[in-house]
């Protein structure tokens, strides 16, 4: 809308018809400043709001970058989970695996269990007493015993077991032995001297044994 404000034009038309005209043209002047005035104003508030338009527009190119960020940060957290995610489907399929083998084993225990319940039962009071009687010292023994054990029968294997198979041998050589030595006792005693030097023998041995009976008495 085009202002009521006087040009050129105007002026010189308001001088030529007359002084009644100039007053009038005179008296729009304090017009033409209020308009002046608020139109100033009204550049000042446009200034100011296109001083806000811009502040807001930064805010919101600011935030519409805050947002790009986020969606990233989002983007990696959603493929973060997605390999969590595949990563918990496995552990779940091997823990599967896992609970299927122990039902496998449990089907398997259950009935050994069942068998053997009656005997453990009965050996329910034995076992309390070996826990009662049993000290720590025999446990340590018996622990000391089972590592000695490997040694043991490699012992027994290697040198008693080899001694055992030749007493079969050895028995009738001690029969002979002792035959041998049973005629040679009968040459001597047939010796004339020898039967009173046996029996002085026998009397100090008889001796020797009734002092020691004393002794340990």
């Amino acid at each position: 809308m085009r202002l009521p404000v006087p040009g050129p034009s105007d002026l010189i038309s308001v001088l030529g018809k007359g002084a009644g005209q100039l007053d009038l043209l005179l008296g729009t002047v304090p017009r033409m400043i209020a308009l002046l005035d608020r139109a100033e104003i009204l550049m000042t508030r446009a200034t100011i709001a296109i001083d806000g338009v811009e502040r807001v527009s930064s805010r919101a190119s600011a935030a519409i970058d805050e947002v790009q960020v986020m969606s990233a940060r989002a983007s990696a957290a959603i493929d973060d989970v997605e390999v969590v995610s595949e990563r918990a489907s496995g552990v779940v399929a091997r823990t599967g695996g896992i609970v299927d083998a122990a039902e496998a084993q449990v089907g398997r225990l259950t009935p050994l269990l069942d068998g053997l319940e009656p005997s453990l039962t009965k050996l329910q009071p034995t076992l309390d007493v070996l826990a009662d009687t049993t000290h720590p010292d025999e446990v340590a023994a018996l622990v000391r015993l089972v590592d000695h054990l490997p040694e043991l029968a490699a012992r027994v294997e290697n040198d008693v077991l080899p001694v055992m198979t030749t007493l079969g041998s050895v028995a009738p050589d001690l029969h002979d032995l002792l035959a041998v030595s049973r005629e040679l006792n009968d040459m001597l005693a047939k010796l004339p001297g020898v039967g009173r030097i046996k029996r002085r023998i026998d009397e100090q041995q008889g001796e020797d044994g009734t002092t020691a009976t004393v002794k340990d008495g």
